[in-house]
């Protein structure tokens, strides 16, 4: 399968209360966040009294067919879909993770990376744990069935002060719905809302990692979880209690980036809106003489609209992505030059011919895909390849949920801005500033970000999970 040179985000997650057809909703909004995990995907399901199970490698749509969702009907449920991390694509780390324990049926989706997973597992299994999958999350499980706690919310707040690092969960009991944010608020989690229909009782409350899985299902995107909040969803109504002491904010800024879809709010913020601005602040500060400006779909796309606008030089589509690259494809016996690229992305030549081109991204990450579209598009005819990047240089790795390359792999770790142009063929090469990313994506007095892996400087003490022992999985 061809694959970008692109950060990935490792999961999204749902969650349904108090709905006739909650798996339905469940398998619909994780459809919308299929973007953010392609790999494997399940739902825990409930009818008040029993929970069920399903989950699988490969895309939702062909994990959940009618008659698997006809077996799982429920009024409550949560789900999740995943990117793993190379090596780690494997069924018994796909989510929710279900067990049975001695506080009752408890399910777990969680989308983050515990830093302190190590420690605690191992703390753990010296204390007679047995471990059932190489997952982060497992270690939040067994710490709320071995929690003295009387109460399943009050087992779970006791588990997450134990644990460190981004992890914005859902949960689920037979009866209830937990949704939960690290007190740094690493990663999204939204609340919606659906008006009660005909014949039920009560509105349904849902949770997501982005709000246009609100937007699918029919419900109003009601306010984020906040950081370190649990909210309990129950028979008796919503309970919300913060279960650990502030801590500074550290979201994601690569959330407004590229992960999230343009057309979700998070961290109470439009995405489109973030996009925009990237590319309007890249124009404001590496402007071009030019006569195209073409994004890399799909990630270039809002941005050069920004940049479009800031500079007056025409928006094009000048590179068409080819939407239906399945899992696998057969390559000629005689080796096509950048077939990988060419089998996703084409140039329209009648574009580009004799054109000063500006090319916009989100990132270059190794270099190696960007420096084969500038190839494509000197081939194609261009005259000139001005390359603009709507983030600063990335630097390190993140510790917190994202799939990044090591630091010796990260081409701005190791080569300077000139040296990687050289390197990608492009005429000129910027990025945006620090100080100019954060501004377009609103960090003020509402929102403070997490840019470790454009600084170096982490909001936690790290440990490099992937380095010092592979078998655990950073979620």
């Amino acid at each position: 399968m061809f694959s970008t040179d692109k950060f990935h985000d490792e999961c999204g997650v749902v969650a349904i209360f108090a709905h006739p057809e909650a798996e339905k909703l469940a398998y619909l909004g994780l459809h919308a966040l299929q973007h953010r995990g392609q790999e494997s995907a399940g739902i825990v399901s409930s009818d008040g009294l029993t929970s069920r199970v399903h989950k699988a490698m490969g895309s939702v749509a062909e994990i959940f067919t009618e008659d698997v969702l006809s077996k799982m009907r429920g009024t409550l449920a949560i789900g999740h879909t995943r990117y793993s991390t190379a090596g780690d694509s494997a069924l018994l780390n796909a989510q929710p993770i279900l067990v049975q324990s001695n506080k009752g049926a408890i399910a777990v989706a969680h989308n983050g990376n515990l830093v302190n997973a190590l420690q605690v597992r191992a703390q753990l299994e010296s204390q007679g744990s047995i471990f059932q999958t190489n997952s982060d999350t497992e270690v939040i499980v067994h710490l709320i069935a071995l929690s003295k706690e009387h109460t399943l919310p009050e087992a779970v707040a006791d588990a997450l002060r134990r644990v460190e690092g981004a992890f914005s969960l859902v949960m689920m009991s037979n009866d209830r719905v937990f949704a939960v944010r690290d007190p740094r608020g690493f990663r999204p989690l939204a609340m919606g809302r659906i008006a009660a229909l005909d014949g039920q009782k009560r509105d349904t409350i849902v949770f997501a990692s982005e709000t246009c899985a609100f937007d699918l299902i029919g419900a109003e995107y009601v306010r984020d979880v906040k950081p370190g909040e649990l909210i309990v969803v129950g028979p008796e109504g919503i309970s919300s209690r913060f279960y650990s002491a502030a801590a500074p904010q550290s979201s994601c800024i690569f959330e407004h980036v590229y992960f999230s879809r343009p057309d979700s709010i998070v961290f109470g913020r439009a995405v489109q809106t973030s996009r925009e601005e990237l590319g309007r602040q890249l124009a404001r500060e590496a402007g071009v003489e030019a006569d195209l400006v073409v994004p890399v779909p799909d990630s270039g796309v809002t941005a050069a609209v920004g940049y479009a606008a800031e500079s007056g030089i025409p928006f094009r589509f000048a590179l068409i992505r080819n939407h239906y690259v399945g899992r696998t494809f057969i390559e000629p016996s005689q080796s096509v030059r950048d077939f990988g690229v060419k089998l996703k992305l084409n140039p329209v030549r009648s574009l580009l011919q004799g054109k000063r081109v500006v090319l916009i991204d989100d990132s270059i990450v190794r270099g190696t895909t960007s420096r084969k579209i500038v190839r494509m598009i000197r081939t194609a005819g261009a005259k000139e390849v001005h390359m603009r990047i709507s983030c600063p240089p990335t630097i390190s790795p993140c510790y917190y949920g994202v799939d990044t390359p090591s630091k010796k792999q990260l081409i701005a770790a190791n080569k300077s801005v000139e040296e990687i142009r050289d390197y990608i063929g492009a005429d000129s090469l910027a990025y945006l500033s620090l100080e100019g990313l954060k501004k377009a994506c609103g960090e003020g007095e509402k929102i403070s970000y997490c840019s470790a892996c454009y600084t170096g400087n982490y909001p936690t003490d790290i440990i490099d999970v992937a380095e010092i022992q592979p078998a655990v999985v950073r979620r």
